[in-house]
C-alpha cells in the first residue's frame, strides 16, 4: 500500500499530538519545535489509552494516564510502567502534506 495523506503540515500544532486513524490503525502524529514530524502508534502499551491525549516533551510523547514516556523516534518506552514499544511509521512530506503508510512500521 502506498502512503496516505493525513493532513496538511500546517494543520499540525507544534509540540502537540494529533490522532488519526488510517486503515483502522490509530496513529499519533507530532510536529516538534524543529519542524520534524513523527508518527507512532496511538495506543499506550501499558493501558488502552490514546497517547495523542498526552504531553509532548522534547522527543517524547507521555501518556497522560500513568506517565509512561515513549520516544517519538523509536517508539520505545523511556519510563515505566510501560515496557513494550509502540510502532513507529515513516512520515513523508509531499507538497506541504503529511503522508504515512499505516501498513509499514519502522524498526529502529
Amino acid at each position: 500500500m502506498a502512503s496516505v495523506r493525513v493532513c496538511a503540515l500546517d494543520d499540525l500544532v507544534e509540540n502537540q499530538a494529533s490522532r488519526f486513524v488510517l486503515e483502522g490503525v490509530p496513529i499519533a502524529v507530532v510536529k516538534d519545535a524543529a519542524g520534524d514530524v513523527f508518527a507512532i502508534g496511538d495506543t499506550c502499551t501499558h493501558g488502552d489509552i490514546s497517547l495523542s491525549e498526552g504531553f509532548v516533551e522534547a522527543d517524547t510523547l507521555e501518556c497522560w494516564a500513568h506517565g509512561s514516556q515513549f520516544s517519538l523516534k523509536t517508539g520505545k518506552p523511556l519510563t515505566l510502567p510501560a515496557y513494550e514499544p509502540v510502532p513507529v511509521y515513516r512520515v513523508e512530506i509531499q507538497g506541504g502534506d503529511v503522508h504515512i503508510d499505516p501498513t509499514v512500521t519502522l524498526t529502529v
